[in-house]
């Protein structure tokens, strides 16, 4: 079942998306260790304007738990929600300032993620749909994220769930494909 995430859900959550972020998250912990971040998106996840709250996330809980979720927000909102992470990681790193991987128009799926003994099992394909369902009714025309140019696995489940490649873009010393699904394209 899809539900929205509760503060509660921090402990489960924060590891799955380190999960997901991969050395993006190695990056906001400085450290080789991704898992060295866990604490750091606990925090983030339980406070409510940024990036990665509890607010911008919706879960996928069965009978092990939450065993997925899906975080997102407006791309209008970017710099807004990214403030209180850029404050806390220019602490160590006064210089800390990455590219904009959204913009205005589209709203935004930042990270999806599976426990992963739980994938395979269409999770992350009713999570992706979930958290699409949810921008459009809030009355968003497109939906964005990107995809490391490396994952072709991840770009073909995106393509098979309606997106399509909009061009590249670099975030923190990576290539991405920008994929989008546009409102207008789905209800033809």
């Amino acid at each position: 079942m899809v539900r929205p995430a509760t503060p509660a859900d921090a402990i489960t959550v924060a590891p799955l998306m380190i999960l997901a972020m991969g050395h993006i998250a190695g990056i906001f912990a400085n450290s080789e260790n991704h898992e060295d971040a866990i604490p750091l998106f606990e925090m983030f996840f339980r406070m409510e304007n940024n990036q990665y709250s509890y607010v911008n996330t919706l879960v996928y809980e069965n009978e092990m738990g939450v065993v997925g979720s899906v975080t997102g927000y407006d791309g209008k909102r970017l710099h807004e929600l990214r403030q209180p992470i850029l404050d806390e990681l220019r602490k160590s790193d006064p210089d800390f300032t990455p590219n904009d991987e959204t913009e205005a128009g589209e709203y935004y799926l930042d990270c999806v993620n599976v426990d992963e003994n739980q994938q395979g099992k269409g999770i992350g394909k009713i999570l992706i749909n979930a958290f699409c369902e949810l921008g459009f009714n809030l009355g968003h025309k497109r939906i964005g994220l990107i995809v490391d140019l490396d994952n072709p696995a991840a770009k073909k489940l995106y393509t098979n769930l309606g997106f399509y490649d909009a061009g590249k873009r670099d975030f923190m010393g990576h290539q991405y494909f920008h994929m989008v699904k546009d409102y207008d394209k789905i209800m033809v």
